[in-house]
């Protein structure tokens, strides 16, 4: 069984932070609430950690993983550059559940890319998920906690029937709000390309980009 890290008051909150954080530089993974559903988190540095969440998730490693920062300053070291579209996007939805797809730098692991040479992240709107990763100081993975092709999950029990017999940790923040994933836009093509019509809807975008 994996550790429960649950919050009772503003105390164990940050015991419960630094413990994940721990783990997490330790190169264990977690499971993390985030604005949408949980998400398994791995130190995003650490290449055998991030073989960890393939096998935690039995995913295969076509498929590519995303990746919450701490501020929207922490993407510089990743990606090769930020077109205007991105600016706009993160200045208008950053915190919050979008994912913006952008050339990869040298520094992200392929094993992240799926190959592709992209990365897609974000900056959580979750308090628990963006002290984590802000307490780690590195860029957090951010795929959904389940098992591939099984339902995400937006409580912990969820994820500790499909997962916990995989994962160090559970970080119970209670009932996300589930429904949709966070959208998805790649910005390394002219115009943007919507990938995945999420939380914030394919008209939002294109009304703050001019699609």
């Amino acid at each position: 069984m994996p550790e429960i890290l649950k919050i009772s008051n503003k105390e164990s909150e940050e015991k419960i932070i630094a413990r994940a954080a721990d783990i997490l530089a330790g190169g264990g993974i977690i499971a993390y609430p985030t604005e949408t559903f949980y998400g398994l988190g791995a130190d995003a540095t650490n290449e055998k950690a991030i073989e960890k969440i393939f096998a935690a998730k039995g995913r295969n490693f076509k498929n590519p993983i995303s990746l919450i920062i701490g501020k929207p300053d922490d993407i510089h070291p990743l990606v090769k550059d930020i077109p205007v579209s991105a600016k706009k996007l993160m200045d208008a939805f950053w915190p919050g559940a979008l994912t913006i797809v952008f050339q990869a730098s040298d520094k992200i692991s392929p094993l992240l890319t799926a190959g592709s040479g992209k990365i897609g992240l974000r900056v959580s709107s979750h308090p628990l998920a963006l002290k984590i990763v802000q307490k780690l100081k590195r860029p957090l993975t951010a795929t959904s906690a389940n098992q591939s092709g099984a339902p995400e999950c937006s409580d912990a029990s969820d994820v500790i029937v499909q997962i916990g017999d995989k994962i160090d940790a559970i970080v119970n923040g209670g009932q996300t709000e589930g429904g949709k994933a966070s959208t998805l836009v790649d910005i390394t093509c002219d115009p943007p390309v919507i990938l995945r019509e999420g939380v914030i809807s394919k008209k939002t975008i294109e009304k703050c980009i001019d699609l």
